[in-house]
């Protein structure tokens, strides 16, 4: 019992130090105009088997501009009260990220005497024409704080008022990945309230923008984003609706030639997400620089649900597929990894398990970190990507690279240290319907390999109709005739075993002929006959219903089940006639005919919503089976009479 209790009381300890919120808080020095920050942060709970845990920082200086280092040094322009946050991730550990409270930061100098004040554009981020960056500061685990950096640029040499389109919550998942909790804008910008619409003028092709004649501009890649420059605003706008769910739109005004400014906003994940960890989600950025007209860049950047702060990942966009429409499609995977060793890293291999299903003929590498050119058959001296496909694995081997390691004297940027490999493939000629999952080992150099998550793909349910055909025979009845149509509905395309309905109507008709007599002796001793001849005939329109019933699909050819299935009549119609021929048997004369006591009875019937019947079934299919065309053959069981049917039919799943 002591035992028991110590347990306890230690696993509730280790539940609440887990549960509980840690604390970093953030102190600062003043000198002049600049600041120098840091944080107190907690100790680290160390992941077991994982590399050594460590944290990342982000931090806002509440003037529009921001950091990733530890502990940055910030140089204000103007003198005045700032709102500082930190928002630190804990890498390889198990616990809760810490929190840091804002901190109000004041800053009093004389503007005119202040000389430690960096160029606005000294580490600008934007390269060549670009206008549009977006960053974040972590990847997106369900019930935490993202925070969406976007970085826009006047590339024009005139001042100008634009707008920021944000979308976000992709439509293909059925829950919303983000709710919008705050954005800070530092440069007069303004939410709008408008409804969506967008009018502009014609393309202007002046500065950075290069219009073709399909209207649609030249598409740059980079890391983690996609960019292109537009020109039909209208268009893009609608087609991001279909894509999204939820939108903001935010205005800006005065923007001087050359300026660069920041925007941030505060995206809470949704605990929804956690059933779709290792799946690729969006957000779309449109940067419109001059509302005057319809140019405008597009950036689609990619987010990895998580269900960990672990930079080695492996993520996919098939996490919700449509199985009719697959087909053609490639489907898209990001293995990502960090050199967390104490040098840099020449050689990194990825070995991908690969399920059989997809055509690996068929992998085309899309973008990759370092930069590199694909292999060739022979060996080189430059760096480069090798692919090498086998039966269930794609292995990719970066050769003769160099990739500081986060423990290297010297590296201060852990994003630095990161890698990631995107590539993309067809599912094979013939593939099921099935989920599949694949992890990573990743080796640096020589060292032992680190597995990545488990990266799932599956397929949404579809409905399947079927249409469906056939013959009842009743073993009880004789000379019983019954035809059937009907539809189905189930899962499209099942891999092995789900869940099928049915309704059906059938129209039926049952003859019977029977011939008998009667025997009386009067009391004169002759026999009097009467012959009967007795015929009836009934029709009726009947539904059957199997309201649930379970089919497991032994191969592409063919299938059993099992099910419950009910029957009503809907409306019978019955006729029964009786014919008596009277005769005399008399001795030494034989049989007389006596028309005059002949007897003819008629008796019609008219009953609707009749004679209930449930039972049980069982049935095997061949042909077709999970799509297409299949004949079978089901034995029912009723409850009550007449207990035995047997159903051949022929059906078409669509």
């Amino acid at each position: 019992m002591l035992l028991l209790l110590c347990g306890s009381n230690l696993w509730a300890q280790e539940i609440q130090q887990d549960t509980l919120t840690r604390n970093a808080p953030v102190f600062y020095d003043v000198l002049g105009n600049r600041v120098n920050f840091r944080a107190d942060m907690p100790p680290l709970n160390q992941i077991a088997g994982a590399p050594k845990a460590f944290y990342t920082y982000y931090w806002e200086f509440g003037d529009g501009n921001y950091s990733f280092e530890e502990k940055p040094s910030h140089a204000y322009k103007k003198p005045g009260d700032y709102k500082v946050k930190l928002w630190s991730t804990n890498n390889y550990d198990n616990g809760k990220p810490p929190d840091s409270r804002p901190k109000q930061v004041s800053v009093n100098f004389n503007p005119n005497d202040a000389t430690d004040i960096a160029s606005s554009y000294e580490n600008s981020p934007f390269v060549g024409e670009d206008d549009l960056l977006v960053k974040t500061n972590r990847e997106a685990l369900p019930n935490q704080e993202v925070v969406l950096i976007t970085s826009y640029k006047n590339t024009k040499d005139y001042v100008t008022n634009g707008k920021l389109y944000l979308f976000y919550n992709d439509t293909q998942f059925k829950d919303n990945n983000f709710t919008l909790e705050d954005t800070r804008m530092h440069y007069g910008e303004q939410i709008s309230s408008a409804v969506l619409f967008a009018d502009a003028k014609e393309t202007n092709n002046e500065q950075s923008y290069w219009a073709s004649n399909k209207n649609e501009l030249i598409i740059k890649k980079s890391a983690i984003q996609d960019t292109t420059k537009r020109t039909v605003l209208p268009a893009t706008l609608e087609e991001s609706q279909e894509l999204y769910r939820d939108y903001q739109v935010i205005e800006f005004q005065d923007m001087q030639p050359g300026e660069e400014r920041n925007l941030f906003r505060t995206l809470k994940t949704t605990p929804e997400m956690l059933k779709d960890t290792s799946a690729i989600v969006t957000l779309r950025s449109i940067y419109v620089p001059d509302e005057n007209f319809g140019n405008h860049t597009v950036k689609d950047t990619e987010l990895e649900i998580v269900t960990s702060h672990d930079p080695n990942k492996m993520s996919s966009s098939g996490t919700i597929m449509n199985y009719r429409f697959i087909r053609l499609k490639k489907v898209k995977f990001k293995v990502r990894f960090q050199n967390d060793g104490e040098g840099p890293a020449n050689t990194i291999r990825l070995e991908v398990d690969t399920p059989e299903m997809f055509d690996k003929s068929t992998l085309e590498v899309v973008d990759m970190y370092p930069k590199c050119r694909i292999c060739p058959k022979r060996e080189v001296n430059y760096s480069c990507l090798d692919t090498i496909l086998e039966k269930d694995k794609i292995i990719f081997t970066f050769k003769k690279i160099y990739l500081p390691g986060t423990a290297q004297k010297g590296v201060t940027q852990k994003d630095s240290t990161k890698g990631f490999v995107k590539y993309r493939m067809k599912f094979g000629k013939d593939f099921h319907k099935k989920k599949t999952r694949s992890r990573t080992a990743i080796y640096f150099d020589k060292n032992e390999p680190i597995l990545t998550n488990y990266s799932t793909t599956r397929f949404l349910p579809g409905i399947s109709i079927g249409a469906k055909a056939g013959y009842i025979f009743n073993p009880d009845l004789d000379n019983s005739k019954e035809y059937f149509v009907g539809a189905t509905i189930s899962p499209f395309k099942s891999y092995r075993g789900y869940l099928q309905a049915e309704v059906m109507f059938s129209a039926k008709s049952f003859d019977d002929l029977k011939n008998f007599e009667t025997l009386n002796v009067n009391d004169i001793g002759i026999s009097e006959i009467m012959r009967f001849t007795e015929a009836n005939e009934e029709k009726g329109i009947t539904t059957y219903l199997v309201p649930i019933s379970y089919r497991y699909n032994l191969n592409n050819f063919l299938a059993v089940g099992a099910g419950v299935q009910l029957k009503l009549d809907l409306s019978t119609t019955c006729v029964s006639e009786r014919t008596g021929e009277f005769f005399f048997d008399i001795p030494g004369e034989g049989e007389i005919r006596d028309e005059t006591r002949d007897t003819f009875q008629r008796i019609e019937c008219d009953e609707s919503f009749t004679n209930f019947q449930s039972g049980v079934f069982l049935g095997a299919n061949v042909g077709g089976v999970r799509i297409g065309p299949s004949v079978g053959v089901r034995y029912v069981f009723n409850f009550n009479e007449p207990t035995s049917q047997v159903q051949v039919y022929g059906i078409w799943k669509f």
